[in-house]
């Protein structure tokens, strides 16, 4: 896998953020208002914020512009039988997306799975079974024409938020490097503790 592949990881500084959002100390009360300040005027209401518009993991559209916002693009390849197949570039490499149990309209999908091969060959069925005795997330297959891939399925759901799925892209960019790492060496991948 090149090095360039692995820089792609804007998800890295959002659960960052998130974690210092979550550990951030809670505010002290507002203090009693002075006897001076009882006879000002109320202040005006503010006018409420715009909400965003609702997020929809199972739609396709909705996934698109989630990537957008994490600076990938990503096309349609095409749309057949209850599926949709996307290609993603992102500024550290592409990857194949496709959105399956779709229904006829093709805007609303069951699940995602995140899937690319990779030129290097070597690594044989037996180090692909391993490699997925090792790991609790990410799948690894031999292609037809003898590739390694490695694949990541997420079921959807209505409830399902912009951050959970940001944070399933993160597991993606981590099966990425992880099988970056064992097709480079796998047998020394193997020999590591896995966690």
């Amino acid at each position: 896998m090149s090095a360039k592949r692995r820089k792609w990881a804007p998800l890295a500084g959002v659960l960052a953020a998130m974690a210092l959002v979550g550990s951030a100390p809670a505010l002290a009360a507002a203090p009693a208002p002075s006897p001076k300040s009882a006879t000002a005027k109320p202040a005006a209401p503010k006018s409420a914020a715009p909400k965003p518009a609702t997020f929809d993991a199972r739609r396709p559209a909705d996934f698109i512009a989630l990537l957008s916002g994490m600076e990938a693009s990503t096309e349609i390849a095409r749309r057949e039988e209850g599926q949709v197949f996307m290609k993603v570039t992102t500024p550290g490499g592409g990857f194949g997306a496709q959105m399956v149990g779709c229904n006829e309209a093709f805007t609303s999908c069951k699940a995602i799975a995140f899937y690319t091969a990779f030129a290097r060959k070597g690594v044989n069925m037996v180090q692909i079974n391993d490699y997925n005795r090792s790991q609790l997330t990410c799948r690894g297959v031999m292609a037809p024409s003898g590739e390694p891939s490695v694949m990541y399925a997420v079921l959807l759901n209505g409830r399902q938020t912009r951050d959970e799925m940001r944070e399933h892209i993160g597991v993606w960019q981590g099966c990425l490097s992880g099988f970056g790492e064992f097709i480079q060496d796998p047998i020394s991948f193997l020999s590591r503790p896995q966690g």
